[in-house]
């Protein structure tokens, strides 16, 4: 399975989990984003999504594509156009083989690459929309294997992890830890913090 299908599942399933949320009290749930609730995450994701389809296009050293927006009344109807917009530019022709400025990353990336990095965000926050919501995610054993392949990859120096950057710094993963796992403890997330999400 190529990186633009697989992105395209995480995506969709954080989709799905963004829609489980229903009233107020969804919306101001404690999530594994420190400080953050569910309706800042989601405006995260949405300004992400924004972000990336820009670099798709070569306009991701524009910093007005990433900000997030400021009164977001309907986060989930927000999250789901963003979405639409970055799996849309995603699946143009050649869309993996142009250059992408990532600010946050600190440059310009191949396509695939960033693409990537998407991707295995995306499974993650699928996550952390889940684990506030105490839902499960639905994502194959293929995909979390291609997902903890990437997280390998992402540098752990304590100096570009932390508050400010992409990424919290890496947490130990025990040796039986499962693909899912793996990724969301080398991404920093401590997924025994947060029960019912099948971890």
């Amino acid at each position: 399975m190529d990186v633009v299908a697989l992105d395209r599942i995480a995506v969709q399933e954080a989709s799905r989990v963004v829609e489980l949320a229903g009233d107020d009290g969804d919306w101001a749930r404690e999530t594994p984003c420190a400080g953050w609730d569910l309706r800042r995450l989601v405006a995260h994701m949405t300004a992400q999504h924004h972000g990336f389809a820009a670099a798709a296009r070569g306009e991701g050293g524009d910093a007005a594509h990433w900000r997030e927006p400021g009164d977001l009344r309907e986060p989930a109807r927000a999250h789901r156009a963003a979405a639409a917009a970055v799996l849309s530019t995603f699946a143009e022709p050649g869309a993996a083989e142009r250059e992408f400025t990532l600010p946050e990353l600190g440059g310009a990336f191949a396509g695939r690459t960033a693409i990537a990095f998407h991707f295995v965000d995306y499974v993650v926050h699928a996550w952390d929309v889940a684990a506030a919501l105490g839902v499960r995610l639905r994502l194959t054993g293929e995909v979390l294997v291609a997902a903890a392949a990437v997280a390998r990859r992402v540098p752990t120096d304590p100096a570009g992890r932390g508050p400010g950057f992409a990424f919290a710094p890496a947490l130990k993963v025990p040796e039986r830890a499962g693909p899912l796992e793996e990724t969301l403890r080398l991404l920093g997330r401590d997924p025994q913090t947060w029960p019912g999400t099948g971890v």
